[in-house]
Parts: structure tokens; sequence; C-alpha cells
């Protein structure tokens, strides 16, 4: 048997990083050991097991780094854009200007838990009356009062419509800071009526021809706004430069996701593809780094799969997550239980998704923008889920709540009862909070039931 590959904790990452240097690691301009970054108060890290691999340091440096290339990218003269909640849609269009940078600053909504609370920004957010009530996102309302985590944006743009309620009352409020948003409007997608024109969206999705062309409306007013700001045309051969480069991006994830889904024993650690899924919605503000963070992320995956090495045991079972945990120790915990991710859902699968290249680029955006798997009904979400449970051969599917959020309510039931009926997996609902210190032991024995009912079904299959 092969052996398996051990996750190290922070501490351990200290001595890995002096070996790495002794043997001559080359690191990138946001490179040095991990240990830096718990100094500058992400906390949380000193709780979680890490990937060991030169390839897992580069993403976390990367990820974690993304605060100070903001803020060189202000001194350096680059316009700022700051993209609210479409998740996969103004970055692509901010790729074709180079001096301009593109960031969400609803990544806020994982600071509480990096930081381990210590920020105070739930607090903040509370005193402005943003409490519990509210998904983590209200982190983003301290952020921006604060103005400590990321740089103001000289451009800040929301999407509406059919989004997030807790999201939009959030953004609203950003206001009060005297910040001028732009906001642009995504309908409810929905089937097309007999006889009605329709498009092939991403994802296996179709929608009214009418709707895409007003989403395409929509995203011209965001594409003259960044023209404005940047004092340079954003025309369609730039717009189709940025697409080719984001679809690079999708490209190598699409790959990396397959090979980390399916190959057994698992060659990549849950947490380290999460992070690698999120580089996804805006390449963590630096595109060609972004990229070649991804191709040595899966030159790594590639090796162990030759060697047949993994960091989770052969038997253990496949689990499709859906939408991201509020706390990242969640994927440790899922591994420490004996799962291994298998497949995800984390709420920008349009992020994923290639945008067509055979069309006008307006009209590739607006497709791939109208493809939000939370733009749509829940049913639609479930259907995505299940076709790519299959193809991942996920035997367990366990959908994250993420407390207080209002899509949250009744989404998670509609996708648990769509995968027990139509593909007779086992489903398991938790609430993860931003720190899971708490209710640790419950969740754990949660997943534990989880994963021994998938187990108990592959040996009724055999």
């Amino acid at each position: 048997m092969k052996p398996k590959l051990a996750k190290i904790t922070l501490d351990q990452w200290d001595a890995r990083y002096e070996e790495l240097k002794s043997a001559g690691l080359a690191e990138p301009f946001y490179g040095g050991p991990l240990r830096r970054h718990v100094l500058d108060g992400d906390l949380r890290l000193a709780d979680l097991k890490f990937d060991d691999s030169p390839a897992a340091l580069r993403l976390w440096n990367f990820l974690l780094s993304e605060e100070d290339r903001l803020f060189s990218a202000r001194d350096g003269g680059k316009k700022i854009v700051g993209a609210m909640k479409d998740l996969g849609t103004v970055p692509v269009m901010a790729l074709g200007l180079p001096n301009v940078v593109a960031f969400y600053p609803d990544g806020a909504w994982w600071i509480p838990c990096v930081m381990r609370l210590g920020d105070e920004l739930l607090g903040i957010a509370q005193s402005m009356g943003a409490g519990e009530s509210f998904c983590p996102v209200r982190a983003m309302l301290a952020a921006f009062a604060t103005e400590g985590h990321f740089p103001i944006p000289d451009l800040l743009t929301c999407s509406v419509g059919a989004t997030c309620d807790d999201f939009s009352a959030i953004a609203q409020r950003l206001t009060d800071f005297r910040q001028s948003i732009l906001w642009w409007e995504i309908p409810a997608r929905r089937v097309p009526q007999v006889g009605e024109e329709a498009v092939d969206l991403p994802g296996g999705l179709t929608a009214p021809v009418s709707q895409v062309r007003f989403v395409r409306e929509e995203l011209e007013r965001v594409r003259r706004a960044i023209e404005d700001m940047a004092g340079a045309k954003l025309d369609d051969a730039a717009l189709a430069d940025g697409i080719a480069k984001a679809n690079g991006i999708r490209r190598l994830l699409d790959e990396l996701r397959y090979k980390a889904y399916t190959t057994t024993p698992c060659p990549m650690p849950a947490i380290e593809m999460l992070v690698a899924e999120m580089l996804a919605i805006h390449f963590c503000s630096d595109r060609q780094e972004c990229q070649a963070v991804l191709e040595e992320l899966l030159a790594e995956v590639n090796r162990r799969i030759a060697a047949g090495l993994g960091v989770q045991k052969a038997d253990a079972a496949g689990i499709f997550v859906v939408n991201p945990p509020a706390d990242l120790r969640l994927m440790n915990l899922l591994e420490d239980c004996g799962g291994r991710v298998c497949g995800s859902d984390y709420m920008f699968g349009h992020a994923l998704d290639e945008i067509p290249p055979d069309v006008e680029p307006m009209e590739a955006l607006a497709r791939t923008a109208l493809a939000d798997p939370m733009a749509g009904p829940a049913g639609q979400r479930a259907d995505r889920i299940l076709r790519d449970a299959e193809a991942f051969g996920a035997e367990a599917v366990l959908i994250c709540r993420i407390p207080g959020a209002s899509h949250c309510a009744t989404e998670g039931a509609v996708i648990a009862g769509a995968v027990e009926a139509s593909a007779s997996l086992p489903v398991v609902e938790i609430e993860v909070p931003p720190l899971i210190d708490s209710v640790r032991p419950n969740i754990q024995t949660r997943i534990e039931a989880l994963v021994e009912t998938a187990r108990r079904a592959r040996r009724r299959r055999k």
C-alpha cells in the first residue's frame, strides 16, 4: 500500500519552511513563512492543518497577502474596482485594462474566522444595527467603517435583484460612508415559456433572450463606469482578452477539481481545494500570479497521482459539499471524520464554467452572469449538484447552512430533498458559525454519522 501524506500544523510548518529553504525553495515576491500571517492577526491559522507542499505554501501566501497587493496597486497608481455580489463577472471585465484591479469586498465575511473574532468586525457591525439576524457578510459593513482591511475602491459596483437579501441590506448601508455605488440588476432567472426565444447559458441552463438582453444592457453601464474611472476605452477586443485570460484560469481549475475529487487516494486536502476554487471569482487581485499558483498546485496533484500518494485513506467517504463554510476549520474536521471532498458547490458555479468564447464579449458576460446558481430556482441548483455529484462519484452530501443567511432558510431543504429523491444519497444539513469551537462536538457527531452511512451504502453495493 502506498504511504499516505500527512497534513501538518502551523508549528510543523515552521520546521517545514526551514527545510524547504535549505533545499533551495524559490519563492514569489509575497513568499515567506506562514507564521508571519498569524503575527499579523490571522489567528485561526494556528488551529488548522495544512498540506505540506511548496505549492500549498504559495497558495496560502497568495491568499493572505491580497490586502498588501491591493494597497500596493493603489500606491502604484492603479484604479481599484470593488465588485460586490456578482462573483465572477465584473472582475473579468476589469482584466481588459492594465491599470485596473478588481476585488470582492464580500470576502470580508471570512475575516471573523481567519482572525478568530479578534478584529471585532462583528461587534462593530452589531453596533451599527447589523446583528446576528444577518449572515457573516455583515463584517463587510464594519470593514468599510474601519477602512483597515482593504483600500476604499475608486469604483464600487453591486449586483441587485435576484441576490441575497442580507447582502443587499448590508450594501445599502455603505452609503452611510458616502460610498457611491453603481447598482446593476440581475433578474430572477426563469425557464423560457413555450415559444419564447431562448438561449443556452453556461452550466447547462437556459434563459429567455429578453433576460440576457436586459443583463447585457446593465453590464454596458458597468463598462462605461469602468472606462470613466480608468480614463481608457474598454472595447470588445480588450474584453475578449479578459475573457480569454479568465477562461484559462477556469480550465486550470476544472482539471484540478476533477483530479482532486475523483482520484483515490485523494491527492489534495479539502481546505486547499476550497481556497483554490475561491480564486476563480476575482483571481485574488492578480490574474497572472493566480494562474502560476494554480499551475503549481496542479503539478503537485499530478505528481502525487503518478506516485499513488494521497492525503486521505483510500476508503475515505466521498462527500459533496454545498455552500462555503463560514469557518475553514470545518474542512479539516470533515477529513478528520473520515470523509473527503468529492465535489463542491460553493455558490459560484458560474465563475467556474467557461465563458462562451464564440459570441460577442458582452453577450458572453451577460450569459455567464445570468447563470449564477443563486439567481435562479433552488431546484435548478439542485439539478446541477446532482449532475456534479454523479460525475465526481460522491457518496453523500453535506449542506453547510450559513447562520442568518436569508437564502439558507429553505434552499437547503430543497436541495436535500432533490438529492435524496433522485440519487438516494445520504444528506446532512449543518449550520456553520464563524467559529465552530463551541459546537464542534455536535457537528463532528453529525459528520461522522454521514460518513458511516455512506460507507454502509458502499458495502451494500459491493
